[in-house]
């Protein structure tokens, strides 16, 4: 029983640390592509526990073994199947800002303002400066990004 309490643990270890910093075999270049730790440390914790409820069954220890290993690979299967679809969902990162048209909302300046750019995600409003003043409602064209914030000039 002690080896099925040992693998069930690690595995809840690896499960629970997947989950809080991210995939730990995408770290050691082993997950990618692969198997995910995620996928690992639940196959380890449905072989740690059935074995267990195998052992309290009064099942003989080849029986527990075998009940393991098939939930637990049945576990990583499923596991890695879920994880490889919602990883499939996941969204295409913005367009670059760089370039993007916009009109002041604000009069903006080296002190700040705020412009709505247009064709980056519908209609967008970011907080912008420019090196000089442009009045509300003047069209702007992005030339840097700096966090949320953008630089604009006349277009």
């Amino acid at each position: 029983m002690t080896v099925f309490l040992v693998i069930g643990a690690v595995g809840l270890v690896v499960l629970l640390a997947s989950l809080v910093f991210g995939d730990l075999l995408e770290s050691f270049d082993i997950g990618q592509g692969g198997v995910s730790g995620i996928a690992v440390g639940a196959g380890a914790v449905v072989f740690g526990a059935s074995g267990v409820i195998a052992l309290s069954s009064e099942l003989d220890l080849v029986w527990a073994y075998v009940i393991a290993l098939g939930l637990a690979a049945l576990a990583v299967v499923v596991a890695q199947l879920l994880i490889r679809n919602l990883s499939a969902t996941e969204d295409a990162p913005p367009p670059p800002l760089e370039g993007a048209f916009g009109v002041t909302t604000a009069t903006t300046g080296p002190g700040g303002g705020e412009v709505r750019l247009e064709g980056v995600r519908d209609l967008e409003s970011r907080l912008a400066w420019a090196d000089d003043e442009i009045e509300a409602g003047a069209r702007v064209v992005v030339v840097a990004v700096s966090g949320s914030r953008v630089r604009v000039t006349r277009a």
